[in-house]
């Protein structure tokens, strides 16, 4: 009854204790961040190049052809397009509010008690906090001023979105690094001696993070389940240290235009 990735059940015996359910919690945690840069990613496109919601979804439906293949690119890329029975655009009309139900906030938690740094998928938290601050937004809105959004340029628009899916699957790879460092404090706090391999396998289908970056992360982890670090791996340091070009260039235009991006 399990969901199945290629066959393969997507179930497994975790750990003793509560591993299970403190596994879950971070796999929610990872799904904050995710979630988080994936907004960044739409808010930079519909602002920066001032795409309508029809070419939105084809960025992101092209996106999910490649590396950022994953369930939250393909559903977004769906959401962008869909329409009500008026003919206006669904994503248009959803108050700009995200509430949560406290395992992000767990999450961080944990990796506060834990020594972890986990500023992805705690920025993720806040970001969800302030959000909710409707009021307070509107009312700061009338009184501080920042820069006006300068338009990406029609030859430059080429590179911005390609630098931009670059910046955000490293995003994607630093919050999965992060959850997995975390999970492995964790496990050698409370003795629950987790397998990070079986960990990412049963990832891949039946949870919101399920995405083909997971199968890099098995091999990862198939190697050495006492890898330090995910981004201390051969694969992942070499695409971090070629994307990271691209991260600063986003990174800069979001600063220079006023654009938060925790």
């Amino acid at each position: 009854i399990s969901a199945k990735y290629n066959k393969d059940a997507c179930v497994e015996y975790i750990g003793p204790n509560g591993a299970g359910h403190y596994v879950k919690m971070v796999h929610n945690g990872i799904e904050y961040s995710d979630m988080q840069l994936i907004s960044e990613a739409y808010f930079l496109l519909k602002h920066g190049l001032k795409l309508n919601n029809i070419e939105l979804s084809k960025i992101f439906q092209e996106w999910n052809t490649g590396e950022l293949k994953s369930y939250l690119i393909e559903i977004t890329s769906h959401i962008l397009s869909k329409k009500d029975s008026n003919g206006d655009f669904i994503v248009d009309q959803i108050l700009d509010e995200a509430s949560n139900k406290g395992t992000g906030m767990w999450t961080a938690t944990s990796a506060l008690d834990l020594h972890v740094p986990l500023s992805l998928i705690t920025e993720a938290v806040f970001a969800r906090y302030l959000s909710s601050l409707k009021s307070q937004r509107i009312l700061c809105s009338t009184l501080l001023k920042g820069p006006k959004i300068s338009s990406v340029t029609s030859t430059e628009r080429y590179q911005f979105i390609e630098d931009l899916r670059k910046a955000l699957f490293l995003g994607k790879i630093l919050s999965y690094a992060q959850g997995f460092s975390q999970m492995k404090a964790a496990s050698e706090k409370y003795k629950w001696n987790l397998k990070f391999y079986n960990i990412a396998k049963i990832f891949r289908s039946g949870c919101i993070i399920k995405a083909d970056l997971l199968q890099y992360i098995m091999n990862e982890f198939k190697n050495n389940n006492d890898l330090i670090n995910l981004m201390c791996s051969s694969y992942f340091s070499n695409i971090a240290n070629n994307y990271e070009i691209s991260l600063r260039k986003i990174l800069i235009f979001a600063i220079k235009n006023g654009i938060s991006l925790p």
